[in-house]
């Protein structure tokens, strides 16, 4: 005796979320990088005097912690294989979203409440060589950075910018629509 009856039928449920909450128990909590320097920004800043990048709002704490920590964990990737990438732009307020899309560059598409940005759920990042922040396309070197990022994004199921009819190759954001995700009816 001492034994109790178990159904043979009786299967004892795998719970989807068990593995998810194992995992991020044992995950370390990446630390955001410490911001760089105003002069790292420059030769953007004149090779794009319309993207204001000087004002762009890099306070990794105005964004969702669960997506900042995919974030820097792609960003980890990205360094080990030989791209190391800084934040251009997370948390962006409606009003810079509106002047942004207002702008004749087409920075972006998407007006104020109607990007991921403003919910911190979004962030545009570069690649740094010799101590300069690379957005151009026309730079080979910063393509092949923006190519790698799309890959490791992908793969841990953030969305990239790169494969957009709207190419924005710094882009990446967490899937699926602001309604979903905001909980919104």
């Amino acid at each position: 005796m001492g034994r109790y009856y178990q159904r043979p039928e009786y299967v004892v449920p795998d719970y989807q979320q068990a593995a998810r909450i194992k995992q991020t128990l044992l995950e370390e909590k990446l630390v955001p990088p410490p911001p760089l320097p105003p002069l790292a920004f420059t030769d953007v800043q004149v090779q794009m005097p319309g993207l204001d990048i000087i004002h762009a709002n890099r306070d990794w704490s105005r964004m969702n912690p669960v997506f900042v920590q995919t974030v820097l964990r792609v960003m980890a990737t990205m360094k080990a294989r030989g791209f190391a990438m800084v934040l251009l732009e997370g948390y962006r307020s409606p009003a810079r979203q509106d002047a942004l899309a207002a702008q004749s560059n087409h920075v972006t598409q998407a007006k104020g409440g109607q990007s991921k940005h403003q919910y911190g759920l979004a962030v545009d990042l570069a690649p740094m060589r010799n101590g300069k922040v690379v957005i151009s396309e026309r730079d080979a070197w910063a393509m092949q950075a923006y190519q790698a990022l799309g890959e490791e994004a992908q793969a841990v199921g953030l969305t990239w910018g790169g494969n957009w009819s709207f190419k924005d190759f710094g882009h990446i954001e967490q899937p699926g629509s602001l309604k979903v995700l905001l909980g919104k009816k």
